[in-house]
């Protein structure tokens, strides 16, 4: 017996580490297991690449049902949810891979809990005891701890003359593996490019975080919702989302950044379709001749020409909770002066954040109806809201905090008109708080009918901005918390 106690720290120590062993076996077997699905779909998708156009349609059901999924329970839990490690940075250049580490368990544990007494207190500070903020979208969805098996029930939050749009409401799941490009007319299986193009209705979302550069312009098909709710994607150092000839589409949850001019190129737009493109301008979001689109909670700075453009007869717009930065021309509505059809454009712009190193065109509108409303003007060089072809412009409910540059105070700005034309524009300011000397010039016989059609929703007073708008940009969503 004392021979035994003598050496039992030592059959303990032994016992322990052939326990650790142990459990570590199953860990780098499933790591081989990956390995070989990894290498299979490599092989799998080199094969379908070099498919005519023909083909790529005849084979869309077996390639599609592999990232395809109905059930959102599945999609909470193939959804790489071990994000709670610190976001990467952003890369310097679109050849740089990111290599994050997975975090300890204690360190998910400590992050979880922090982050929630964070929201809190954050939320206490605000004035609120609870996660209502008095945003009308956010207040739909954002209190569900459960969003992740929930995603499609954003789709019913819209507001604005964007409301009806449904995105992939209506259709299943695809979950984006692969950030890669290396094709613009056979997309490989697993990319974002692969959704997007296809026929039917989809709900795209995204393994892991990532960094996606895109070859060309990314073409959007119909009735898609892209969804970076949980993960951190960008869409950046690249050529960036073109919504073309299309309807509903709900864009959600995206760093878009440092959009480059490409084209001169074959780009698929469908499954049995590509074509030749030319040089593109280089917008964040570009909008052709497209209905009932909404553009939320998303991240824009530094692309080559517009963060946003809608022009050629889009309508049925909403833009709202973004939060835009360090750009000139930010965001144009419509066409040019002679195209008449962009008199039919309605968009609503509304819980936007216009922040650091803007410097004009938010937005530049020609022709159409515009309801701007609840948003915060924090930053302008030039103007803040411009327009030319008489436009019908609804200013409600806006913060707008002037430069300290004493020619540069007023908001509006009648682009390229003499102002015996503009004063018969429509243009008004009801609610809206002016702050360091900012004045909106009002214009036009206010009739009503016109107003009528450039107003889309109720707007809140302007001492609620601040709390309205705390979220605009891409969210934070944790699994188990609430936004």
């Amino acid at each position: 017996m004392v021979e035994v106690s003598l050496n039992m720290p030592f059959i303990l120590f032994v016992l322990t580490v052939a326990l650790l062993l142990s459990s570590a076996k199953p860990l780098n077997g499933d790591d081989n297991a990956k390995g070989r699905l990894v290498q299979s779909r490599n092989v799998e998708t080199e094969e379908l690449q070099s498919l005519k156009n023909s083909s790529m349609a005849d084979r869309l059901d077996d390639a599609l049902n592999e990232h395809a999924v109905d059930d959102p329970e599945e999609i909470a839990s193939m959804v790489d949810m071990l994000i709670i490690w610190p976001s990467p940075p952003t890369p310097s250049s679109s050849k740089q891979k990111l290599v994050v580490p997975p975090p300890p368990l204690a360190f998910i544990y400590c992050q979880r809990n922090f982050r929630s007494i964070r929201n809190h207190t954050e939320r206490r500070n605000l004035g609120f005891f609870s996660c209502v903020t008095g945003n009308p979208i956010d207040d739909c969805w954002r209190c569900d701890k459960l969003w992740h098996r929930r995603r499609k029930r954003l789709a019913n939050c819209g507001i604005g003359f964007g409301r009806n749009a449904i995105g992939g409401r209506d259709g299943r799941f695809y979950i984006v593996t692969d950030p890669r490009d290396d094709d613009p007319v056979n997309p490989r299986p697993g990319t974002l490019r692969y959704a997007v193009i296809q026929d039917r209705p989809l709900w795209i979302v995204f393994k892991r975080d990532m960094v996606i550069t895109l070859k060309q312009e990314l073409i959007m098909n119909s009735f898609k919702t892209i969804d970076g709710r949980g993960v951190n994607v960008h869409i950046a150092y690249g050529a960036c989302i073109t919504i073309q000839f299309v309807t509903n589409i709900i864009i959600h949850g995206l760093h878009i950044h440092d959009c480059k001019r490409t084209g001169n190129a074959l780009v698929r737009s469908s499954p049995t379709h590509y074509g030749w493109r030319s040089m593109a301008d280089g917008d964040g979001i570009s909008i052709f001749a497209s209905s009932h689109i909404w553009i939320d909670h998303n991240s824009l700075s530094k692309c080559a020409d517009g963060l946003i453009d809608a022009i050629m007869g889009s309508t049925a717009i909403t833009i709202s909770n973004n939060y835009f930065t360090h750009h000139n021309e930010v965001m144009l509505l419509g066409h040019s002066d002679s195209y008449v059809r962009d008199k039919q454009m309605q968009v609503t712009i509304a819980y936007n954040h216009f922040g650091e190193g803007l410097i004009q065109r938010m937005p530049r509108c020609r022709h159409g109806y515009f309801h701007v409303v609840n948003n915060d003007y924090t930053h302008w060089e030039m103007y803040a809201i411009g327009g030319s072809a008489d436009p019908t412009i609804n200013s409600q409910g806006n913060r707008y905090l002037a430069p300290r540059n004493r020619f540069a105070k007023q908001v509006t700005k009648r682009v390229g008109t003499d102002a015996r034309i503009w004063k018969h524009w429509n243009w008004r300011s009801t609610g809206d708080l002016m702050l360091n000397g900012a004045y909106f010039t009002s214009s036009g016989a206010g009739a009503s009918a016109s107003y009528a059609r450039a107003s889309s929703l109720g707007a809140k007073s302007s001492s609620m901005v601040g709390v309205i708008t705390y979220g605009a940009g891409v969210l934070t969503c944790r699994r188990g918390f609430t936004c």
